[in-house]
């Protein structure tokens, strides 16, 4: 499934191009397994970026069934009062995660409230203990949140971005207060709040 050319492959060098800031030796070894080169990654960004702005690209879920395809799942999901509809989509990329679109309730148009990568239904979440667990890209946000109860979310540096305020262990057993920061719900890094550095290991 693709529109003009745009499909799976390149909505997933889209979605790296916007974590190249964290790790860019992660984002080359992933651009090089998909057989694309930097330049396509800049690409298929721009693209993006254009059709989202055409006046007759698809809107809402719609937009992403038309390069993705069909979605695999459509949960139903509560968010407060609102009957919201979570989709998700798999990418190859990440066969353990899924690029899940929240909407809003049908009434008033299903608006798209997120859009992240999230846990499989059917994978299981990582052992985090201590914040020597926390690699990057080796976690999505509900992973963090439930192995460390009392995660505060707070808003990104941009509208992709996610973070987490938290307490968890350091690789001593010292509980420390941390900030992990996400892109497209992907974790990227992790800071000492304290001192704003990075615990040892997370280079």
């Amino acid at each position: 499934m693709a529109i003009n050319g745009f499909g799976v492959t390149e909505f997933q060098l889209f979605l790296l191009r916007r974590m190249a800031d964290y790790h860019p030796e992660l984002v080359e070894d992933a651009v090089r397994r998909l057989g694309a080169t930097r330049a396509s990654m800049r690409e298929a960004n721009k693209r993006w970026q254009a059709m989202v702005r055409a006046p007759r690209f698809p809107r809402g879920a719609a937009r992403y069934t038309a390069v993705l395809g069909p979605a695999e799942a459509s949960v139903p999901r509560r968010i407060g009062d609102l009957a919201c509809t979570a989709r998700q989509w798999p990418l190859p990329l990440w066969p353990e995660l899924r690029f899940e679109v929240l909407l809003g309730p049908a009434e008033i148009g299903a608006p798209v409230l997120n859009e992240w990568l999230v846990r499989a239904a059917d994978a299981p979440p990582p052992a985090l203990r201590t914040v020597a667990d926390l690699a990057p890209w080796g976690c999505v946000v509900d992973d963090v949140g439930m192995a460390f109860p009392g995660a505060v979310p707070r808003e990104g540096s941009a509208p992709t971005r996610f973070r987490l305020d938290f307490q968890a262990p350091d690789a001593g057993g010292r509980v420390r207060c941390w900030t992990a920061d996400f892109t497209w719900g992907l974790l990227q890094e992790v800071l000492l709040r304290e001192t704003g550095g990075r615990p040892p290991g997370f280079e």
